[in-house]
């Protein structure tokens, strides 16, 4: 990279304005601070227009940082033809004695610190992918919505010392019982028929969320990779959509034991000199996925078994990956087996084969090709 002729800007970005600054790529260049402009298109517009004209022979490479704002400012840089990156805030090196933390400091900084790569880029989805992500969190909050729901008309219950008469919680009877219930005052009976038309509502909205999910990932260019990943034993459609939709393009890493690192699924490390110390697991990087695939993980604690479930998922797909699906769960079942015979803790064990399981779907996942087109597209976006 000859950095003389590449101009480094550093971007504080927030809802309404943005912190700029700048530095030649000369050595001994001194940082500019130019000022705050708009947080719009229009105003990104001219300021990419204004130091292209004053330094026309200068490639403009733009940072920020990762944030609430999303990558609105990263594509429509990337689509005036110039190099932009977004990086994760929890890597930027600080100094110890740092104690003032200004905007105009932020965008200096950002300056400086990608002209001595010292910065660590994200990876940036396209549009589509980020639009499937979000359907795919909203069914999750659509979830939690609808527990949390639960949990407060069973509070309600229990301070009143009433004890249902349905085992089946939550199915139509309970739910007929519920209807039935009249409780000592009239304040709580409002109490209680509100709760149970929240919780009606909220299974409502869970049923078209996942309708809705179910219908386009389908037409989503990963759906490839979400249905054969599927051919493993605890990774059904949600769990496959949630994954492939936080981690997207899988090929970007080139070794199953980087995925296992950007996860945080790997012990943390504490050695010097003779001494190797390892610790709990890192959990740094995108906690959704991981949490997806410790949920999966809990399955391979019965024995080994295709299940007539996993038939029908498995439909379609190639012997290759069928080979490799059933490889993972003896493997996984096997070693499951082996850690709680040894007295390790199912928390430890459950997080050893969560591990594992997203090494065999990434090579699951280099076995599908994907549309040519896309991949095209995709590396023409990606800054140079």
């Amino acid at each position: 990279m000859i950095k003389h002729n590449i101009l480094f800007i550093g971007l504080d970005t927030h809802k309404t304005f943005t912190e700029v600054a700048y530095i030649e790529g000369q050595r001994g260049a001194k940082s500019i601070h130019l000022g705050k402009i708009l947080s719009n298109k229009a105003a990104f517009k001219k300021l990419a227009r204004q130091l292209q004209s004053k330094y026309p022979d200068a490639t403009l490479h733009f940072v920020y940082e990762a944030g609430p704002c999303g990558y609105w400012i990263y594509r429509l840089l990337t689509s005036l033809h110039h190099c932009c990156y977004v990086i994760a805030p929890s890597l930027i090196p600080k100094k110890t004695g740092e104690r003032i933390k200004t905007d105009k400091r932020d965008a200096l900084k950002l300056a400086k610190l990608l002209k001595s790569e010292d910065l660590t880029t994200i990876y940036v989805p396209e549009p589509e992918d980020e639009a499937v992500r979000d359907l795919s969190r909203s069914r999750e909050t659509g979830m939690k919505d609808l527990k949390d729901a639960k949990y407060q008309l069973k509070a309600l219950l229990l301070r009143n010392n009433i004890n249902s008469k349905v085992k089946d919680n939550w199915s139509l009877q309970h739910l007929r019982w519920l209807a039935e219930l009249v409780l000592p005052h009239p304040c709580q009976q409002i109490v209680l028929q509100e709760a149970v038309s929240t919780i009606t509502e909220r299974l409502k909205r869970l049923k078209r969320l996942d309708n809705e999910l179910t219908h386009q990932v389908k037409s989503w260019r990963y759906y490839p990779v979400v249905k054969a990943i599927q051919a493993m034993r605890g990774v059904r459609l949600l769990v496959a959509t949630g994954v492939i939709a936080e981690l997207g393009d899988l090929s970007r890493f080139d070794h199953p034991r980087k995925l296992m690192s950007y996860l945080g699924l790997v012990p943390s490390e504490h050695s010097s000199g003779g001494k190797r110390r390892l610790g709990a697991i890192t959990k740094c990087g995108n906690s959704r996925a991981r949490r997806l695939l410790v949920e999966g993980a809990h399955s391979y604690k019965h024995n080994a078994n295709i299940s007539k479930e996993m038939q029908l998922r498995q439909e379609g797909l190639s012997k290759e990956i069928i080979d490799m699906a059933w490889q993972a769960q003896l493997r996984l079942c096997r070693r499951y087996s082996r850690l709680m015979h040894k007295g390790k803790h199912r928390n430890v064990v459950v997080t050893a084969i969560a591990r594992e399981m997203i090494a065999y779907i990434w090579a699951i996942s280099r076995e599908i090709v994907l549309p040519v087109v896309d991949v095209k597209l995709r590396m023409a976006r990606m800054p140079a």
